[in-house]
């Protein structure tokens, strides 16, 4: 079965860097548009950067680019997101998603069909 498995978080100052990762199973992870979203405490969950066509496209939300960058490594059937000059308004769950058997990368929660379990990234002041 699909499954999405996040890792790298953790407490950073302010100003810091992480790697976060999700690795893949259970799907052709090449043909399938990946994701990562976001939810900080009292807010919704948002789009952060997506990735499709085996990593040859990619997009970057507004409010981290610059900042945040997304890369694949479809050997490994693994989803990067590089997190660099962190902010405290940065804090929130990351979660991966992906939606099998597509080449469109969607922005959207609900699109998505598969979803990783998350991992907490607190940047401190």
């Amino acid at each position: 079965q699909v499954q999405l498995v996040e890792s790298g978080g953790g407490l950073v100052q302010a100003g810091g860097s992480l790697r976060l990762s999700c690795a893949a199973s259970g799907f052709t992870f090449s043909t399938s548009a990946m994701a990562w979203f976001r939810q900080a405490p009292g807010k919704e969950r948002e789009f952060v950067a997506g990735s499709t066509l085996g990593g040859t496209a990619t997009h970057v939300a507004e409010s981290v680019k610059g900042r945040f960058t997304i890369s694949t490594d479809n050997g490994k059937n693994t989803m990067y997101l590089h997190l660099n000059s962190l902010k405290t308004e940065d804090t929130a769950v990351y979660s991966c998603a992906t939606k099998p058997r597509t080449t469109v990368l969607y922005t959207t929660i609900g699109a998505y069909d598969y979803w990783g379990q998350g991992t907490q990234v607190t940047v401190s002041s």
